[in-house]
């Protein structure tokens, strides 16, 4: 039985000023997976996510949520749509003049109907969800690189969101903080069945995380490969087996990482010829 699809791009072009980066991007994102995307430094990979979440305006194309277009969505309909988004920036983006349950509260007071002490109550459960249960008071400065990235993935979860946007959560961080973020990420869509939409150039973590990958190709401007990371290693086009061989002996999975089943997902690669 096919999985509901959260958001779709459809005939997606990408551009920055008369730049075209990424042209024709065609692809859905299903509930209760991780779709990780990648490809080599300036490819477009956080380009896109801003494109996902709407803080950009594609170039040519349509982005979906619930099978709105959130160009064409008007004041309401698009406030609704945000509310289903969670948003973790690659910095973290706490603000640094609030404490970190301050952090959490702030889009509960602005967006929702939840009094005072709900608001703390919610934020609270949240910071002790990701390890952080003795952070409410402490400012965004007192905490480390890898603590700052599962403050910041709370805040995104606080509005209860069905689609999460990740941009390069692991970056900065070491091999042992990433593993345990890697962790708390895949408990978390399991926990919530939230959809992850995650930009990684980090092979270990797309490796842990991805039930798919998309592939920009900085030379062709397009998706070349969407598919399982581990099929793509051996199946995909010339760019993507030496991209993911950067790595070396990766561990890889030998199950997806989620409750989906693969004959309710195209597992295989598919090769996106541009």
């Amino acid at each position: 039985m096919a999985h509901a699809v959260s958001v779709q791009a459809r005939g997606l072009t990408l551009a920055h000023g008369e730049r075209v980066l990424q042209r024709n991007l065609d692809f859905d994102v299903r509930q209760g997976e991780v779709l990780a995307i990648t490809g080599t430094s300036g490819c477009g990979k956080s380009t896109l996510l801003r494109h996902l979440v709407g803080l950009q305006a594609p170039a040519a194309g349509q982005v979906l949520h619930d099978g709105v277009d959130l160009q064409a969505a008007d004041g309401p309909t698009l406030s609704r749509l945000r509310r289903r988004m969670g948003v973790s920036l690659q910095s973290g983006a706490l603000w640094s003049s609030l404490s970190v349950g301050e952090n959490l509260m702030l889009p509960l007071e602005l967006l929702s109907d939840l009094d005072a002490a709900q608001r703390q109550a919610r934020a609270r459960s949240l910071l002790e969800r990701v390890g952080l249960a003795d952070s409410f008071d402490r400012e965004p400065a007192a905490l480390s690189g890898g603590m700052r990235k599962r403050a910041a993935i709370a805040r995104s979860l606080v509005l209860q969101p069905a689609v999460l946007f990740l941009d390069e959560p692991s970056a900065g961080l070491d091999p042992v903080a990433s593993a345990q973020l890697d962790a708390l990420i895949d408990s978390l869509r399991r926990e919530l069945d939230t959809a992850v939409v995650m930009v990684t150039h980090e092979l270990a973590s797309l490796f842990a995380l991805a039930d798919r990958m998309l592939f920009l190709d900085v030379q062709a401007g397009t998706m070349t490969a969407l598919g399982a990371p581990a099929v793509l290693m051996h199946e995909g086009p010339g760019p993507v087996r030496e991209f993911l061989g950067r790595q070396g002996r990766t561990p890889v999975r030998s199950s997806p990482a989620s409750p989906l089943q693969p004959d309710s997902l195209t597992w295989r690669a598919e090769v996106v010829r541009p």
